[in-house]
């Protein structure tokens, strides 16, 4: 760790700054803080973590210093032994991770090869650190263009869990392969058709929009067939109204080998609620939204891909990434 360089400026970061929904006294936060008293704790804790936030430069500078300020975890904090790394990647992959330990206060130089990038900077993100500064050292930086916005919901699978950097997690994966700034409203534990939610994503900007949900609607919360196809309903009614022509991906549930033919506490196993989803989804498709397309997530992933029964791992992760980057080619979604 390297104290800041006295000949260059620190820069504002938020032009920086890729994959933010909303910002709250200048911290990225996942759910619109005008509206948190609508939604379930659980979402609510989870949208404080700035997943898939991270800063997009281009440059002909040697290095780049990152000034922020992270949550230090005390010694009973479950996520301790969390790595807490820095990676930098441009177009062509990963170029080098520097790891450090959380600090309340702290400047981060990572060396940069040559060539302009753009570059990515991809922060840790359990210990939700606040980007303070940044600037070059030997050069000048300046913001990536922008990209089309891509808005993804889910739950811990869209959030990026057993995925084992910020960057192998799906969204971030068919982000990178398509061209797209992702936005990640994962919701670990939650995201069972909230229609709080549905409102917080039809007001807020997007090209492209994707909804992976129904995971815990089998047993966190337990829902039924008939509940799971009205939720569905209605949920794409919300966003439809904000929304009403922009191209919009619905991946019904992936594979959960526990939960594929056991009921839940109202009768419903994942099967009969994946089919729930996707019944909704085509019968809105039958009804005219031609923006609208479907990815029956049964098939994705095999029992190879998860890493505990439920989360993928990261070729997990990469498979599911690539078969959205199919999906959204074939029903034309480009972004524009």
């Amino acid at each position: 760790m390297r104290g800041p360089s006295p000949h260059a400026r620190w820069l504002d970061p938020e032009p920086f700054l890729r994959g933010v929904a909303w910002l709250d006294r200048g911290r990225p936060v996942r759910a619109d803080p005008a509206d948190t008293m609508r939604l379930p704790w659980d979402t609510g804790e989870r949208a404080t973590l700035p997943i898939g936030v991270r800063l997009e430069f281009s440059t002909e500078a040697q290095a780049v210093e990152v000034h922020y300020r992270a949550t230090v975890p005390g010694p009973t904090d479950a996520l301790r032994d969390l790595a807490h790394g820095f990676a930098l990647w441009n177009r062509h992959g990963l170029i080098s991770e520097v790891f450090t330990e959380p600090a309340a206060e702290s400047v981060l130089r990572l060396d940069l090869p040559a060539g302009r990038g753009p570059f990515v900077l991809h922060p840790p993100e359990t210990q939700a650190p606040l980007i303070l500064g940044l600037r070059g050292i030997g050069g000048d930086l300046a913001p990536a263009p922008a990209a089309p916005r891509w808005v993804v919901h889910g739950d811990s699978i869209t959030e990026g869990w057993w995925s084992t950097r910020p960057a192998h997690g799906w969204p971030a994966v068919a982000g990178r392969a398509l061209g797209w700034d992702t936005v990640n409203l994962g919701y670990a534990g939650a995201a069972r058709g909230e229609l709080a939610t549905a409102e917080q994503l039809a007001a807020l900007p997007a090209d492209v929009l994707t909804l992976a949900f129904g995971t815990n609607c089998w047993t966190r919360v337990p829902f039924s067939a008939a509940l799971l196809y009205e939720t569905t309903r209605a949920f794409l009614d919300l966003v439809r109204q904000g929304h009403p022509s922009t191209p919009l991906l619905l991946i019904s549930p992936v594979l959960r080998p526990d939960a594929e033919r056991t009921p839940n506490r109202l009768g419903a196993t994942l099967g009969a609620l994946r089919d729930a989803m996707e019944r909704a989804t085509r019968d809105r498709i039958a009804a005219g939204d031609s923006r609208l397309a479907l990815l029956p997530g049964r098939d994705v992933l095999g029992p190879e891909h998860l890493a505990d029964g439920l989360h993928p791992n990261d070729a997990g992760h990469r498979t599911l990434g690539l078969a959205v980057v199919t999906a959204a080619r074939r029903a034309g979604f480009d972004g524009g």
